[in-house]
């Protein structure tokens, strides 16, 4: 599927800079509309303390679309504004979840304790908007995306639908690596008949050659995200995609893994479930 509608969600923090100029340079590449959605909590983290004006939100919203506008303006791509009025942080999570769900992919960033937007808004958000999300690293300075991709491969659900949905942003790579993982054998266990299955050979008839590099999901030592997480490190990529949830790689809502892996991100991450 063509990515021919792009969301961003935009803040009135400085950290809001790369993702923006990220999804505007993306939207320019596909030929796509972007959307920004500006989407704060009316309070400073938790509880009432931090309780924001209707006049610091508003304040916050006209900076936050003036970053947005010089973005797409930049770029030259059509664009829409969306707000979502004043929320708590769980009315914050469900109405950017919807508004997710009118696009082709979703872009995000990271986000800290105690700001203006749920530090694990990715993670409440993937469960419930049927998107993919794409999360960009506070500090990623690049436009491009795409030119050395990494993907991490385990055969589950998710995994697959986080494949095919990046393909479109496939299309063109100079490297394309696949990080496939299996199993360890099981002393005296049953061999299991497997047809010979090939995820490159998937991506070969969608124009994509890929090189595929086999790996042991151990019970000890290094983890697979951790694994995937160096060998993009070491293929120099600008993108990496993994599936999350239940089957695929260890992104679980509210865990403190799932924040500690997204603050990791050696590169702008495609996540699906």
């Amino acid at each position: 599927m063509p990515c021919k509608h792009l969301l961003v969600h935009v803040d009135s923090t400085d950290g809001a800079g790369p993702r923006l100029e990220l999804a505007a340079a993306l939207a320019r590449r596909h030929g796509a509309r972007l959307v920004g959605l500006f989407a704060e909590a009316d309070t400073l983290g938790p509880g009432i303390v931090g309780k924001r004006s209707p006049q610091q939100l508003e304040a916050a919203a006209a900076r936050a679309e003036a970053a947005f506008r010089r973005a797409v303006a930049e770029a030259g791509v059509e664009a829409d504004w969306w707000l979502v009025g004043a929320a708590g942080h769980a009315d914050l999570v469900g109405l950017t979840a919807v508004c997710c769900r009118y696009v082709d992919l979703a872009v995000f960033g990271q986000h800290e304790e105690g700001g203006r937007v749920p530090p694990d808004l990715v993670e409440q958000v993937l469960p419930d908007c049927g998107r993919p999300l794409l999360v960009v690293p506070a500090g990623w300075r690049s436009r491009e995306l795409g030119r050395r991709v990494v993907i991490g491969w385990n055969a589950s659900p998710e995994a697959a639908r986080a494949l095919n949905d990046a393909l479109p942003l496939l299309a063109g790579a100079e490297f394309v690596g696949v990080l496939a993982f299996q199993g360890a054998a099981v002393p005296g266990g049953a061999a299991l008949r497997m047809p010979p299955a090939d995820i490159g050979a998937h991506l070969a008839l969608h124009g994509v050659r890929a090189r595929v590099e086999r790996a042991v999901q151990a019970s000890e030592g290094i983890g697979p995200v951790e694994a995937l997480w160096n060998y993009a490190f070491e293929s120099q990529a600008d993108l990496t995609v993994m599936g999350a949830g239940r089957h695929g790689f260890p992104l679980r809502h509210g865990a403190t893994e799932a924040r500690e892996i997204l603050r990791a991100l050696p590169t702008p991450l495609l996540l699906a479930r």
